[in-house]
């Protein structure tokens, strides 16, 4: 729990992972490209005081996450979204042991989330009932750019895919994490594109699909698409770090994202271990729309309450205290909302 000026939040970081990059982990080069680039946003998007070493960030561990996020950085709870990339490493990325072992240990703290790759067809299809099973999920992470032998990436619309996502349904896992941002070395930029989560929000309309990243650099087609499907949320993993470089942009970013959808459907998370959540959480708090860009209104305090922590929290039924609740949210809305706010806003300036 995070407090200032009086005001408490209750802060869930969304999209947490664990990793191992070491060299001996890595499976050929890409392996190593791939850590270099999340290295190299780190490095760039970080204060300098939050820059960790390159061995650091190779491997954190348990303890170190523990710390990092419920220690030091006023996380109540945090939600593991793990990476397989099995072309890269020999053990896959995310450490599906670990963090799932940890949660185990933490149920109070932690939700491990799993993957799947549709490109696995039916034997997938048995494994991903198993882990369903074994992890009691209520969630998944999919990678839609990842390598896959020949392939070079998948599309939600793949048949199989569908498949998968009937499977979710009867399963209860229905809370679909995808990645749709920044590409990332040696990953495809197309294989992220955001146009397939309009096709499978309509024909799973039981099922969320929080869109990791908010489709950056895309964030106008996503705002397009999230609009008119009530079940499409925003994740704001890789948009946080810019409130510290680019405060403007981090502005425009969270004005629109609050103009189109609203601010029950977006979800605060570090990207651990990218970033920490402690300076992000702090710089949120006390961040408020640039006034070069009037044409957004400002981000209320109760805004930030439900972004930081209580949309993430009523979609996995995460306990939250009672005086750190909000009045329930209406049902998820369609269409651009917050015009007469921001008239009023623009009026009284």
């Amino acid at each position: 729990m995070y407090r200032k000026d009086g005001n408490s939040y209750f802060i869930v970081d969304a999209h947490v992972a664990l990793w191992d990059a070491r060299p001996e982990n890595q499976r050929n080069i890409h392996g190593k490209q791939f850590i270099d680039c999340f290295y190299d946003y780190h490095r760039n998007l970080s204060p300098e005081s939050e820059v960790w070493s390159y061995e650091d960030y190779l491997y954190q561990g348990g303890e170190r996450l523990m710390k990092d996020l419920f220690t030091d950085g006023y996380v109540d709870h945090a939600i593991f979204q793990p990476a397989h990339l099995g072309e890269f490493y020999y053990k896959g990325f995310g450490q599906t042991d670990e963090a799932s072992e940890l949660a185990k240990k933490h149920p109070d703290k932690l939700t491990y989330n799993h993957n799947f790759d549709p490109r696995n067809g039916e034997a997938g299809l048995d494994q991903f009932r198993e882990d369903a099973a074994k992890f009691g999920l209520k969630g998944v992470k999919l990678y839609t750019a990842e390598w896959h032998g020949e392939s070079r990436g998948w599309s939600l619309t793949d048949p199989w895919a569908y498949r998968y996502f009937e499977a979710c349904r009867e399963l209860g896992v229905t809370n679909i994490h995808v990645h749709k941002g920044p590409t990332i070395r040696p990953l495809d930029r197309d294989a992220f594109d955001v146009a397939d989560i309009d096709h499978v929000a309509s024909d799973f309309t039981d099922l969320n699909f929080i869109v990791e990243h908010c489709g950056l650099p895309r964030l106008e087609d996503f705002c397009w698409i999230a609009t008119q499907e009530p079940n499409v949320h925003a994740g704001l993993a890789v948009a946080m770090p810019f409130i510290h470089t680019r405060p403007k942009y981090f502005g425009q970013i969270m004005g629109e994202l609050l103009y189109w959808i609203g601010e029950d459907r977006i979800q605060f998370s570090s990207d651990y271990a990218i970033w920490t959540p402690r300076w992000l959480v702090e710089a949120f708090v006390d961040f408020q729309i640039p006034a070069e860009l009037a044409e957004y209104a400002p981000i209320t305090t109760d805004q930030k309450k439900k972004i930081l922590g209580l949309n993430a929290a009523k979609m996995y039924d995460i306990p939250v205290p009672a005086e750190l609740q909000l009045a329930d949210a209406d049902e998820p809305a369609v269409g651009p909302r917050g015009a007469d706010e921001t008239a009023d806003h623009l009026v009284g300036a």
